[in-house]
């Protein structure tokens, strides 16, 4: 179980999310980039709504019940 806000970075995370189909709200320098679920993941990047976000680059955070 995540909480609302809580910060997601592991590939443990990211699974659950995505397996689960629970959102994520993404950031970029703290300023609001993107709210979706998860498509697909790797070591390198998220794939939201058919974006790539670089994981080194954005911040990703649980948004349960979005």
């Amino acid at each position: 179980m995540y909480l609302n806000g809580q910060l997601i970075f592991d590939d443990v995370h990211f699974d659950d999310h995505r397996e689960c189909h629970v959102p994520i709200q993404i950031y970029l320098h703290r300023e609001h980039s993107d709210i979706g679920f998860i498509e697909q993941f790797c070591s390198n990047f998220i794939k939201v709504n058919n974006i790539f976000y670089d994981r080194k680059e954005y911040t990703f955070v649980s948004r349960p019940g979005y």
